[in-house]
């Protein structure tokens, strides 16, 4: 569905960002470490630039990503900046996960948890899982 998504804001020339919330979370970690000065051919600060601005981001596998302190803060940051059209422009966030909203309180800080829950539609998708399809 999010695939689908993208591509058509892609034909609509938007700017879509997707990226696994493990993956998310550690690119924004190289950045404000600056563990890597070029991440595929890419300034991090652009890569940081981009997670925040993209006409879309979609955080894929939420829950798969190890926690700490920082990478909450981090997860804060982008839903909240992204919520309150924070970075000047208006922006949508797609998260794909297989935690309920309850587990998502739980695994996360109350203020992630209340932003996922009061600014996000929430929709269950049930069945089989189509890459076990052939």
């Amino acid at each position: 569905m999010s695939n689908c998504i993208a591509s058509e804001l892609l034909k609509n020339g938007k700017t879509v960002l997707y990226q696994t919330a493990p993956v998310l979370l550690e690119s924004i970690i190289d950045y404000k470490f600056s563990k890597n000065k070029n991440y595929n051919n890419y300034d991090n600060s652009d890569i940081y630039k981009s997670i925040l601005t993209a006409d879309l981001l979609i955080i894929d596998d939420l829950g798969t990503e190890s926690l700490n302190s920082m990478k909450l803060s981090e997860l804060f940051t982008i839903l909240n900046t992204r919520i309150l059209n924070m970075n000047n422009k208006i922006t949508k966030t797609i998260i794909s996960t297989n935690l309920n909203i309850n587990d998502i309180f739980n695994n996360y800080e109350e203020r992630i948890g209340s932003r996922i829950a009061g600014f996000y539609d929430i929709y269950y998708f049930f069945g089989d899982d189509l890459r076990f399809i052939k």
